[in-house]
């Protein structure tokens, strides 16, 4: 069934949760796709469980952030990083097409690539060092609500082949906008003492996606799986930022 290979397809692509992979192919990737921002909720209760931990251990709060922040990039491959870091070096030669797309081809990471992955985790562990467990889970599943909507149906993929040829276009438009309208909802349980807050933040970093993918779409002429980890990327940062604008709610 689509259902079960799709929910595999989405454990296996975005964790290494030791899930045994099943069918690939364009119908389970429109279930992977769209299941992604639950996927992101479970690896954040699983990291907000880890943060919560080091907290009870009466780790400094810094360290307990970075630890979080480290192990998020274990339990992803660091793959989302790395698309970010390939993305940021395209964007950054102000190359266009088959030209920007080689740059993200390399293996090598370039000056823009190094300083988008530094600031990025840097800003990340220090928004973590203040969030709450719920907070944890709803950046993380609104990190991969980017890849629902960035897969949205009209939006082209950049090559032929590659994890960008295979999810692209493969959510339909409402649906995407429905899965997105709940993970913003979902945001009131981050900030229960401001119950705006959670949502706005949420909403502010979809909508970033939403344009950074319009960008690529212009840039590349369409997505790659490296601009969906940069979209994850830029989502968890820009939920955790948002969400961080509050004191240190009790765990």
């Amino acid at each position: 069934m689509s259902l079960t290979a799709g929910i595999r397809l989405s454990i296996t692509t975005l964790t290494v949760l030791p899930v045994r992979a099943g069918r690939i192919d364009r119908p389970a990737a429109a279930v992977a796709m769209s299941v992604a921002p639950a996927v992101g909720a479970l690896l954040g209760l699983i990291l907000g469980a880890l943060l919560w931990s080091l907290r009870e251990a009466h780790a400094p709060a810094m360290v307990a952030a970075a630890v979080t922040v480290a192990a998020a990039a274990l339990l992803t491959r660091g793959m989302h990083l790395d698309g970010l870091a390939d993305t940021v070096d395209a964007l950054g030669s102000y190359r266009r097409g088959e030209a920007a797309l080689e740059i993200m081809k390399k293996s090598d990471i370039g000056p823009f690539g190094v300083a988008a992955i530094a600031l990025t985790l840097l800003i990340q562990a220090s928004a973590l060092s203040t969030l709450p467990v719920a907070a944890v889970v709803v950046a993380f599943a609104a990190g991969r609500t980017a890849i629902t909507l960035a897969c949205r149906s009209g939006v082209p993929a950049a090559r032929n082949e590659g994890l960008g040829a295979l999810v692209a276009g493969t959510v339909p438009r409402w649906p995407a906008v429905v899965i997105g309208a709940l993970v913003v909802a979902a945001g009131v349980a981050a900030t229960p003492d401001r119950p705006w807050q959670g949502p706005v933040a949420v909403a502010v970093s979809l909508l970033a996606v939403v344009a950074l993918v319009h960008h690529a779409v212009r840039r590349f002429g369409g997505i790659t799986g490296d601009v969906l980890g940069a979209s994850v990327e830029v989502a968890t940062t820009l939920a955790m930022i948002g969400l961080s604008f509050t004191k240190i709610a009790a765990n």
